[in-house]
């Protein structure tokens, strides 16, 4: 069995408060980019995971990472003994803000409970999703959203214009934990939504007044970030160029799909 887990793109992230046990209130959309990683599945005695792409040395020396936490957790969730030979293709890069991680152990959450026939629902994979990370049950949802609380509240959006988007990441693995505790200033409010996006224009207009409130911090940790903005907002038909969750991943919205692939292009 082969699953695509993509890339999640935040168009906005607002910080909106924080909880008594530390963890952050976010009000985001998201969205899912035509990138990601491939997860094979093949039926075995033990669990086991083979990593191989262009940014698998990033995993190297770990014995226990989120995607063998998420088949672990299903195995108690759903008191199977079955095993699993896992096979991760890793495309996107490790701690750069889309999501890559949490968009695997969904794949797993999802492909296990196929392959082992668990029965699991999904609000029952959305709350084993949320244990091993906040943006896990986004990641399971797979589709546009708004997410709120610490990323276990999704309500669906109005249907949104066609839109291309370049992802560009400068090389650097920016920490989520580092990025929280060098955020200054106060909470922000809940956004505020339209019933609907006639087209595109209404779209930009609405992320043109929202930003990301986690980019000065990412920024004053990592100023390439700074750059990668600088750059994708200088493309020719770029409509906005905002950074995705904590960074340090930017991405540039494209009315035309010409316009964000020579975006995309190294010169």
């Amino acid at each position: 069995m082969r699953l695509f887990a993509p890339a999640k793109v935040n168009l906005t992230l607002r910080v909106t408060g924080q909880r008594a046990d530390g963890y952050h209130l976010l009000d985001s959309l998201v969205v899912f980019a035509g990138v990601g990683d491939t997860l094979l599945f093949a039926p075995a005695d033990t669990l086991t995971l083979t990593t191989r792409g262009p940014f698998a040395e990033s995993l190297a020396g770990e014995t226990d990472n989120i995607i063998l936490r998420a088949a672990r957790a299903l195995q108690a969730a759903s008191e199977t003994r079955l095993g699993a030979q896992i096979t991760l293709t890793k495309t996107l890069p490790v701690s750069s803000g889309i999501g890559g991680g949490s968009a695997d152990a969904a794949a797993t959450l999802h492909g296990l409970n196929r392959l082992w026939d668990a029965g699991l629902s999904a609000g029952e994979l959305a709350a084993l999703g949320l244990t091993l990370g906040a943006d896990v049950p986004v990641c399971l949802a797979g589709r546009p959203v708004r997410m709120q609380g610490v990323g276990e509240v999704l309500d669906p959006l109005p249907p949104l214009p066609q839109a291309w988007l370049a992802l560009v990441n400068p090389g650097l693995r920016v920490s989520t934990p580092a990025v929280f505790k060098a955020r200054r200033g106060p909470f922000s409010p809940s956004l505020s939504l339209p019933l609907a996006f006639d087209n595109l224009d209404a779209l930009t207009a609405l992320l043109a007044g929202q930003g990301n409130d986690l980019t000065s911090a990412a920024v004053s940790l990592a100023p390439a970030i700074a750059e990668a903005l600088s750059l994708l907002a200088a493309c020719p038909g770029c409509k906005v160029a905002r950074m995705s969750g904590s960074g340090a991943t930017c991405f540039g919205l494209f009315a035309d799909p010409q316009d964000a692939a020579n975006a995309a292009t190294p010169p």
